[in-house]
């Protein structure tokens, strides 16, 4: 089921892989939402005082996509634009960068680490299901296994899209969930 915005509506007595995915894909489309038909001025709008824009929304989470189930998952190396970052001169390079790209681009962007991210979490999932360990280790050895990025994930997405809920409102006057 979707719901009047487009969106698949979590299922409501799933397991927990498909309450995982649900919320998940939820979530993604949301995002899609708040930035649908905005033009290249909208998607830089700010808030003051804060410097995010909802541009910016996308093309860090595209970045946060390809980084947690490529690189951190499966262990893959960074994909463009991400593989020629200088993250140690601007670390928040994919939040700034945004407003030098066109709107389309960055729906582009940031659909396109969403299906590298779904062929990322199948392939973990055939390969040791949501107890897979990613393969990128923290300097201790520990890593999280793919229940907890999808966690996260779902996480990442919440909090950002309270921001897009703001920043959108103040773009056009659209709210909504």
């Amino acid at each position: 089921m979707v719901d009047e915005q487009g969106r698949p509506e979590p299922p409501l007595t799933g397991d927990e892989l498909s309450t995982l995915l649900g919320f998940l894909e939820f979530h993604r489309a949301t995002l899609a939402w708040k930035c649908s038909g905005l033009d290249a001025a909208a998607l830089r709008a700010t808030l003051p005082p804060s410097t995010m824009t909802l541009g910016g929304l996308l093309k860090h989470l595209a970045y946060v996509e390809d980084s947690w189930f490529g690189e951190v998952l499966l262990g893959q190396e960074p994909v463009a634009p991400w593989d020629t970052v200088d993250w140690s001169a601007d670390r928040d390079w994919d939040w700034h960068s945004a407003a030098d790209d066109e709107p389309d681009a960055l729906r582009r962007l940031c659909e396109d680490a969403v299906v590298r991210a779904r062929r990322s979490v199948e392939q973990a999932l055939a390969d040791g299901g949501l107890d897979r360990l990613a393969d990128r280790r923290k300097a201790d050895g520990s890593a999280p296994n793919l229940r907890w990025i999808l966690v996260h994930m779902v996480e990442e997405y919440a909090r950002h899209n309270g921001h897009a809920d703001l920043l959108r409102e103040a773009v056009d006057g659209a709210t909504g969930e």
